[in-house]
């Protein structure tokens, strides 16, 4: 059983020879190839390298096209900020959309015509060539909360929701439109499974959560399963207070970041919704040794019983030691999903 077959088959309910393996590498996998990481980001050919230079090192069962959150809003025009070895951001003072009545004349692009996201086409593209159908390919992009921050800025968003609420629909409205297109191309190109990554939405109280985002992310979950693909839900940072309606999305997994536990997880999203992370990256992955990173793991199986992936809670660090990658490997491979904690 190759790493495609057994995600698969895992994420279907049948059985499978050991736990599935899904962390979420970009700088490590950057700099696991010795390339800094603007390159990784801007060019797809030194990204597919990492991706699957790491996965064939360390045993993974996916390739990933994720790099950075900047990819669709660059190719709206928005102003991003490059930086030699590190992700690209933005600066919020000069947001695409500062001026919210600029949304109007906003217009959804082709994206295999905007320069970031027609590289993450390639990508995918590649990954999936490059692959043969060992390794799942996974597309990216991002949540309706993640993208409205990205365009209005983060901390004008949040006053927005009470401020305008009208407003943030519509916005919540483009990106909508924005990210299943850009899905839709991806799964063209051969992702077998789209991730949305929405960190924005930790930000926000329930009753935010549920009135804006939650219905937004749950058209965008129909839409991509409408498109015949699979979903992963990434919220990084704290969601405790979201899990339940995040278990309602319908994703075929949630990934849990470390301050929200996998036992609060399984309970409130009962017991088939498939779990990935829950382990501190930086503490248990990066500072830890490969017997307590596996110790980390078996207690992340354990409360998340069977339904379960092993990964970070986030991204594994780029200065984390590679015998404590390995370590999360040996994990998995020496556990299937019945074998709790062992």
């Amino acid at each position: 059983m190759n790493g495609r077959e057994r995600i698969l088959a895992h994420l279907a309910g049948q059985p499978v020879d050991r736990l599935p393996l899904m962390p979420i590498t970009m700088m490590f996998a950057a700099d696991h190839i010795g390339v800094p990481y603007l390159e990784y980001c801007m060019d797809h050919r030194k990204l597919v390298a990492a991706q699957m230079s790491v996965a064939e090192a360390y045993g993974f069962d996916y390739v990933s096209c994720i790099s950075d959150p900047t990819r669709e809003a660059a190719d709206l025009g928005a102003a991003v900020r490059y930086f030699p070895n590190q992700p690209p951001g933005f600066d919020e003072k000069q947001a695409l959309l500062a001026d919210k009545t600029l949304l109007a004349r906003l217009r959804v692009p082709d994206p295999a015509a905007g320069p970031r996201m027609n590289d993450q086409l390639q990508a995918a593209r590649d990954l999936k060539e490059q692959a043969a159908s060992a390794y799942l390919v996974e597309g990216w992009i991002q949540g309706p909360c993640a993208e409205g921050a990205d365009l209005r800025g983060i901390n004008t968003l949040l006053v927005d929701f009470y401020d305008d609420p009208a407003f943030v629909r519509d916005l919540f409205e483009f990106a909508l439109e924005l990210e299943l297109r850009f899905a839709a191309a991806q799964v063209a190109a051969g992702a077998d499974l789209i991730g949305v990554g929405d960190a924005a939405a930790s930000l926000v109280g329930p009753r935010i959560y549920n009135d804006f985002v939650w219905p937004y992310e749950k058209r965008m979950v129909d839409g991509l399963h409408a498109m015949g693909t699979r979903v992963r839900l990434h919220i990084c940072a704290n969601t405790r207070r979201l899990l339940k309606q995040m278990g309602e999305l319908g994703c075929e997994i949630v990934d849990l970041d470390y301050p929200s536990p996998l036992q609060e997880g399984r309970a409130r999203m009962g017991p088939d919704q498939v779990l990935l992370g829950n382990m501190d990256p930086v503490r248990a992955l990066r500072d830890g040794t490969p017997d307590s990173v596996q110790a980390a793991l078996a207690e992340c199986h354990r409360q998340a019983g069977p339904r379960y992936i092993v990964g970070a809670g986030c991204e594994a660090p780029r200065e984390t030691p590679h015998e404590n990658v390995r370590a999360m490997a040996t994990y998995a491979a020496g556990h299937r999903p019945e074998d709790l904690g062992a």
